[in-house]
């Protein structure tokens, strides 16, 4: 190991407080995606609510600046993928922490929906309507109607806490 701390991360003095403070918070690892064959985006996602009601909703935190963002205004829909602990690489290439020659979505098996790719190897799936995108300060904040749900026997769920991913058990 050359390096016990990332030798980037910025003094503890210059770090933004309400992202400090959201790091504390254990999220659930998700990998949202939108498009189609021809133009697909996907994105590792851990700020994230879901708002039950009728219909259910889906309140995403994505930089407006992601490829995602955009593909996401252009097509209307989105899949909101459940990673489990098992799913820590393809999260990493997600995230944009791992490379991946040939894209994020090289080597995955993926199907292809009204919503946008699905990702076969996680189950855990809400398929999503744009309901409406705002710049909230530097994020960007998307909303979405939960259309269908998909579930599995879910029990190894990965979090994300204080800038790495976490086991449930």
């Amino acid at each position: 190991m050359i390096h016990a701390e990332n030798p980037f991360a910025p003094d503890p003095a210059d770090r933004d407080p309400a992202r400090r403070f959201r790091g504390r918070l254990a999220a659930p690892v998700t990998i949202v995606t939108s498009g189609d064959a021809d133009h697909r985006a996907g994105l590792t996602v851990s700020s994230l609510v879901v708002i039950e009601g009728e219909p259910g909703l889906v309140q995403l935190v994505v930089g407006p600046t992601a490829d995602l963002w955009d593909v996401v205004a252009s097509t209307g829909r989105f899949v909101v993928h459940v990673c489990r602990s098992e799913h820590r690489a393809m999260a990493d290439v997600f995230a944009g922490l791992r490379p991946n020659p040939g894209g994020v979505f090289a080597g995955a098996e993926v199907s292809q929906s009204d919503w946008g790719p699905i990702l076969d190897a996680l189950g855990d799936r809400a398929y999503c309507a744009l309901r409406d995108q705002t710049i909230v300060g530097y994020s960007g904040l998307v909303t979405g109607a939960i259309d269908m749900v998909e579930t599995t026997d879910l029990n190894d769920p990965m979090l994300h806490f204080r800038g790495g991913y976490r086991r449930l058990a």
